[in-house]
């Protein structure tokens, strides 16, 4: 999953301690089952009382403790070896195993303020066994960017990166996961279905790329720069803020909508199986799916909300750029979904194959 612009200030491992501030009148008052304080595990960047001052509000005496991760393995990682924590905020592809591990605990959809105001278009990844572990918080989509004024034509499908028109001028995103979804949905695929004959036909696909190729992107900064520069004129897999950015600094680029659908991530919380607050994991949660959260989200991330009812609120040219509130889009999406760790070992190998090919 993308973590965009926080992405630059992660990898380190601290803890931020916060003390609620908010009025201490009725609504605020604790009951005995509210000791605190609050852990959360959360990438860096979330932990802003704007995301859960209505927490604060109504636990003002409790301690909120946030401990910091830079990439879902290893999230994974620290909760498989005891870590304590209440709250965690994992993404989608990775949810599965969080319950096959026994690490999260179902939810109990009647204390869910909010999600009755969540599209069953992303509520369903948190869904397993018929029930309830994750509520999605934060979502965002992955596209092709254009630089318009360096092409004769605007792509419209994922095949078109193999255009020789855009020779030496694509970039497309370092992972072997996002690659096979890209290969397989050329090929007409299912991303997450593919048998072994299947797979190297993706691999023949995506080393058939190469050519085109200028360089392979890793974070943010980077694709910002190569398109601004003129170098990139396709860039595959970029995300909705790459191109408010680029807009405000006035470079002409369009962010398309393939044939094939874009694609897309979504993370969200779940309550740690080892949780020793669950009272107050709930009111976090109801917290940072708060209208006044997710409005918040947007406007100063970017990204798309959970919480549907946010989109009335939120700035409307920046729903209209991200293109948030279209669900003609949102249902075409091909999300991340959850994938065995013989799957993923899969997209790390052949991804390093066709790297390697020449």
């Amino acid at each position: 999953m993308n973590k965009t612009i926080w992405k630059l200030i992660i990898g380190f491992a601290v803890v931020m301690t916060f003390t609620g501030c908010g009025g201490a009148d009725g609504a605020g008052n604790e009951t005995e089952t509210d000791t605190g304080p609050l852990h959360v595990f959360e990438w860096s960047g979330y932990e802003l009382p704007e995301f859960w001052g209505q927490f604060a509000e109504q636990h003002p005496d409790t301690t909120v403790d946030f401990s910091f991760f830079g990439e879902d393995a290893e999230a994974f990682a620290k909760l498989q070896t005891g870590f304590q924590t209440d709250v965690f905020h994992p993404c989608s592809s990775w949810w599965e195993l969080y319950v096959d591990n026994g690490l999260v605990q179902p939810l109990d959809l009647s204390r869910l303020e909010n999600f009755g105001d969540m599209p069953e278009s992303l509520t369903k990844y948190g869904e397993f066994n018929g029930q309830q572990y994750f509520v999605p918080w934060d979502w965002g989509y992955e596209s092709i960017l254009v630089r318009t004024d360096k092409v004769d034509q605007i792509p419209s499908s994922w095949n078109d990166l193999w255009d020789p028109a855009y020779a030496g001028h694509v970039a497309i995103y370092d992972s072997g996961e996002t690659q096979h979804v890209v290969g397989s949905l050329v090929l007409g695929f299912d991303p997450y279905a593919t048998t072994v004959e299947q797979d190297e036909a993706v691999v023949q696909k995506l080393t058939e790329l190469k050519p085109n190729l200028l360089t392979y992107w890793t974070d943010y900064t980077e694709i910002v720069q190569l398109v601004a520069s003129g170098d990139v004129w396709i860039a595959g897999n970029a995300w909705p803020d790459t191109l408010m950015l680029l807009r405000e600094e006035g470079i002409p680029v369009e962010y398309i909508t393939p044939d094939e659908g874009r694609m897309g991530y979504v993370c969200g919380f779940g309550i740690a199986a080892n949780a020793e607050n669950v009272d107050l994991a709930y009111d976090y949660i109801n917290a940072t799916t708060s209208v006044e959260a997710m409005t918040y989200l947007i406007d100063e991330y970017g990204y798309g909300a959970a919480n549907s009812l946010a989109l009335a609120e939120a700035d409307q040219e920046t729903v209209g750029l991200l293109q948030i509130a279209d669900p003609d889009i949102l249902n075409q999406t091909v999300f991340y979904e959850s994938v065995t760790p013989e799957q993923r070992e899969a997209f790390v190998s052949n991804w390093d194959r066709v790297k390697a090919a020449p």
